[in-house]
């Protein structure tokens, strides 16, 4: 069969005085505009376990306006297999209901099609729930006899990172990217109610083995001598043990990596120091509230963020003083918090001296536990307009302001905040402190 892999790329916004702010402020979206830069590591792992009879094409639309540039919809294909998220996914639906006209079969798969596999299933012919590398053999297999099901569930099966295929990564043309993605782990224990992330596929935290992922990244650094690494983990340092066996490996390899981690890594000074040899350039933190209250019960496991919050701003001083910046993400629109927030955020930043931030409006994924909780107190204002499942646009009623007074105010603190006098005090602050390290402990030594 001739397969297509179609990836929905680009950033996302409905907003366009935001959109026109993010064209002045560079470090505005910069971490949005990198997730959308980014291959779709799903797709390229089920085109790695399709078998080698068949021809298999890696395609990416950035948006449908465009989408001569990058798909024929004249040229024939025998099966497509479509990924998207939740913000392009009527672009989504839209492809593939053009590719059926011209009969052809499309599978689509992912956290939303999973979340909403009925509304999915009227727009193509198969819909994979879960994770897709149990199935995608099977679906060949129904494409190849003309026989196939309308959902295939991989929900309750047990399938092990052991088993995972050698993305195909030599599909990529490497020019159009600035980093390719490795997964080390599915899932997340702290499971907070916001996150759209792999615990919507995957019903329990799992790793895969060391040799898998060196494995993988060797075979990046055939097509990319010295690539820039982003581990596609929800939370990467889960497992210290793990990551300090693979660490000294890393390190041989000469790569620079980035990952999403929690603070629990400044805990660990071993750690820090094997990072940053390995080459870890940044790290990504989900701090999420500049202030204690608004965590309280965000994570359905517990409190853990809450707990540790007092020390939050110590850690990211003693991750950085290990030569690893870090990406502080925080969270508009929480229940908890008012209109001080937005010069709660400022502040913090600056008092901590974070090398870089993220800041998002709060948005309900569908099929997160948000998007549950406000559906039921009828506080969602469009609860089907995926389009604006962007983290910079509002589609729900905040409790502790309006959301003319959420929207006013998200604009002006990222004025603030990726202004160039303070993006540039921000990066010359981390600058100095490493000098200052450094002399204290030539001096000490």
């Amino acid at each position: 069969m001739k397969i297509a892999f179609i990836a929905m790329s680009g950033i996302r916004a409905c907003d366009t005085e935001l959109l026109e702010l993010g064209l002045t402020l560079p470090g505005f979206v910069e971490r949005s505009k990198q997730i959308a830069s980014l291959p779709s590591l799903g797709l390229l792992t089920l085109a790695g376990m399709t078998p080698k009879r068949h021809d298999i094409h890696y395609l990416e639309v950035p948006d449908l306006a465009s989408k001569l540039t990058a798909v024929d919809l004249n040229e024939k294909f025998d099966l497509v297999a479509i990924s998207s998220y939740s913000a392009q996914i009527d672009e989504a639906y839209e492809l593939a209901m053009r590719f059926r006209t011209n009969g052809t079969p499309v599978v689509m798969g992912g956290t939303h099609v999973t979340a909403l596999p009925h509304e999915a299933q009227k727009y193509c012919t198969s819909v994979v729930l879960g994770e897709g590398e149990p199935l995608w053999l099977e679906v060949l297999e129904d494409a190849e006899q003309e026989q196939l099901k309308l959902f295939y569930d991989a929900r309750k099966l047990d399938y092990s990172l052991a088993d995972a295929p050698m993305p195909a990564f030599e599909l990529l043309d490497i020019s159009k990217y600035n980093r390719l993605t490795v997964q080390t782990s599915r899932g997340c224990p702290h499971n907070c109610e916001f996150c759209a992330g792999s615990n919507l596929i995957c019903n329990r935290y799992k790793q895969k083995p060391v040799e898998k992922v060196l494995a993988e990244i060797d075979r990046i650094c055939k097509i990319w001598p010295h690539p820039f690494i982003e581990f596609a983990d929800d939370n990467s340092f889960v497992d210290h043990a793990y990551w300090k066996a693979l660490l000294p490996e890393l390190k041989k390899r000469r790569i620079k990596w980035f990952t999403e981690t929690d603070l629990s890594v400044a805990e660990d000074p071993e750690l820090l120091r094997m990072m940053r040899e390995s080459g870890c350039a940044q790290v990504l933190i989900g701090l999420e509230s500049p202030t204690l209250d608004p965590l309280d019960g965000l994570e359905l496991n517990g409190n853990w963020k809450l707990r540790r919050f007092a020390q939050y701003k110590e850690a990211i001083r003693t991750i950085q003083a290990h030569g690893i910046t870090v990406n502080g993400c925080f969270i508009v629109g929480l229940d908890g918090q008012t209109t001080d927030v937005f010069d709660d955020i400022y502040d913090f930043v600056r008092e901590a001296q974070l090398y870089e931030v993220q800041i998002t409006i709060l948005t309900p994924f569908p099929g997160t536990a948000l998007y549950d909780r406000l559906k039921k107190a009828n506080r969602l204002i469009e609860p089907s307009n995926w389009k604006k499942c962007t983290l910079f646009d509002l589609n729900f009623r905040p409790l502790g302001m309006s959301g003319k007074e959420l929207r006013e105010g998200f604009h002006a603190l990222a004025m603030k905040l990726y202004s160039d006098s303070f993006t540039n005090w921000r990066r010359d602050t981390f600058k100095q402190n490493l000098r200052n390290n450094s002399k204290n402990e030539r001096l000490c030594a």
